[in-house]
C-alpha cells in the first residue's frame, strides 16, 4: 500500500475573497488571525488512524501515541495489512486503549476486504462519506467532518457540533450564549462555498490564548444577508 505523505496548504486568494466580502465580521478575524497554513493528511488510511488515536487525548499525548504507532511499521507507517496482523499487546504498549485497539483493528480489516476503498471515498458526496466513514467501530460524525476537512480537502464543511467552532462564533459575534445548530448554520450561510476556510479562522480565534479582539472594518452585527 503506497501511504501518502503530509502536506502544507494555503488559503486561495479567491475564498479569502468570497469571505472577506460576505461577512465583515469573519473577514476582520481573518486579518486579525493574519495568514495562515495547515497540514493536509493525503492518506485517508493513516488520517482515520490518527482520528482514533486523537480521540478523548491531549493533543500531547495523541502526538506521542501516533508516533509510537508510526514506529510499529517494517517501513515507517503500518499498512493495514500490518496492523491487521499486529498482536493486540503491541498497540496497547504503544498507547492505545482496548476500545481503540479493536477501531483499528475493524479498520485495518475494512481496507482489506474492500469495503473501504479510498478512490471510492474520494468520489463520493460529503454526505455519502459521513455515512461510509460512521460504519467504522469509533468514527463518528464529527471525526468525518475531520476527514472531509483535513484528508479530502472539501471546501464547505462546517463541523457544527464542534466546541472551538461554537466558542469561536459566540466571541466574535458577542451572542449571550454558544450558539445552537440553527444559529450556528444561519450565521454560516453567507460563507459558503468555503465554510472549511471559514472553520479553519474560527479554530484560530478559539484556540487564541489571550483572547484575539476583533474589530470590524464596518459596522456590523453578523454576516450580510
Amino acid at each position: 500500500m503506497n501511504i501518502r505523505r503530509p502536506q502544507r496548504s494555503t488559503p486561495s486568494p479567491q475564498a479569502l475573497d468570497h469571505l472577506r466580502r460576505a461577512d465583515p465580521v469573519l473577514a476582520a478575524a481573518i486579518d486579525t488571525v493574519g495568514p495562515i497554513e495547515w497540514a493536509v493528511e493525503p492518506d485517508l488510511w493513516w488520517g482515520l488512524i490518527d482520528s482514533i488515536i486523537s480521540q478523548q487525548v491531549s493533543v500531547k499525548a495523541a502526538a506521542a501515541i501516533i508516533g509510537r504507532v508510526a514506529a510499529l511499521g517494517a517501513h515507517g507507517r503500518p499498512t493495514p495489512d500490518e496492523v491487521a496482523a499486529m498482536d493486540d499487546d503491541a498497540l496497547r504498549a504503544a498507547g492505545l486503549s482496548r476500545a481503540k485497539v479493536r477501531y483499528v483493528k475493524d479498520l485495518a480489516a475494512r481496507f482489506l476486504d474492500g469495503s473501504l476503498l479510498p478512490d471510492a471515498i474520494a468520489g463520493m458526496s460529503d454526505g455519502q462519506v459521513i455515512a461510509e466513514l460512521t460504519k467504522v467501530k469509533g468514527i463518528g460524525v464529527w471525526t468525518a467532518e475531520m476527514i472531509l476537512i483535513f484528508t479530502l480537502g472539501r471546501p464547505d464543511v462546517l463541523p457544527v457540533d464542534d466546541l472551538g467552532i461554537r466558542v469561536a462564533v459566540q466571541r466574535l459575534y458577542a451572542l449571550a450564549e454558544r450558539p445552537g445548530r440553527d444559529e450556528l448554520l444561519r450565521i454560516a450561510e453567507p460563507w459558503r462555498p468555503w465554510r472549511s476556510l471559514a472553520s479553519r479562522y474560527l479554530w484560530r480565534v478559539a484556540s487564541s490564548t489571550p483572547a484575539i479582539a476583533i474589530v470590524p472594518s464596518e459596522t456590523s452585527s453578523g454576516p450580510r444577508a
